[in-house]
């Protein structure tokens, strides 16, 4: 491992002299696609969080207010607007869900890109690591490690195909075929 208190920071690429490396290099911009997947999740997270309890709360107003309306006459120009009301609250409440259904997504997109950047930090501490960049067995603990976060069947087995040898866009492509496939299926977690 080299010693971080020597090491120059930063690129070195524009003017390379003795000590430039491609490792080095490879290093920074991993760490740097890292942090910026944190810096926007983070950032998102916020907005994020004020949507989901505004839908949380508006289904709570919704069902209030679909349970005022059915105390409310069903006959004469009352009636009608009960129906037209109850009509429109049944309405807004499947979109308030589906919304919610929505911010389910996002939170697994967040999980996959919590794991995507944790994934980059690994790999970057690997490369980094002259003792462990050149071992077989170091490469083989980080997928371990890797393959240990996919959190479904569908993300294990686009792993396994990519280490298999299956071309990387290909995997991805029938990953996406296959959760297109299942997207009317909601997985809660």
């Amino acid at each position: 491992m080299t010693d971080d208190t020597h090491s120059p920071k930063g690129t070195s690429a524009h003017m390379p002299d003795l000590n430039w490396s491609q490792v080095r290099e490879t290093v920074l911009m991993l760490e740097l696609s890292a942090v910026q997947i944190e810096a926007a999740m983070k950032d998102s997270n916020a907005s994020v969080e004020v949507l989901t309890d505004s839908f949380t709360t508006m289904a709570g107003y919704m069902r209030m207010i679909s349970d005022t309306l059915t105390t409310l006459p069903d006959q004469g120009e009352v009636g009608v607007a009960k129906q037209n009301l109850l009509g429109v609250s049944e309405h807004v409440s499947t979109m308030v869900h589906q919304a919610i259904i929505a911010f389910q997504f996002y939170d697994k997109l967040v999980q996959r890109l919590s794991h995507v950047g944790i994934s980059l930090g690994d790999l970057s501490n690997l490369v980094a690591d002259q003792r462990r960049l050149f071992n077989p067995n170091e490469w083989v603990e980080l997928q371990g490690r890797i393959k240990a976060k996919y959190s479904t069947v569908d993300e294990v087995a686009m792993f396994e195909a990519v280490m298999q040898g299956v071309p990387v866009q290909e995997a991805v492509d029938k990953f996406m075929a296959d959760m297109k496939e299942k997207s009317d299926d909601i997985e809660l977690f």
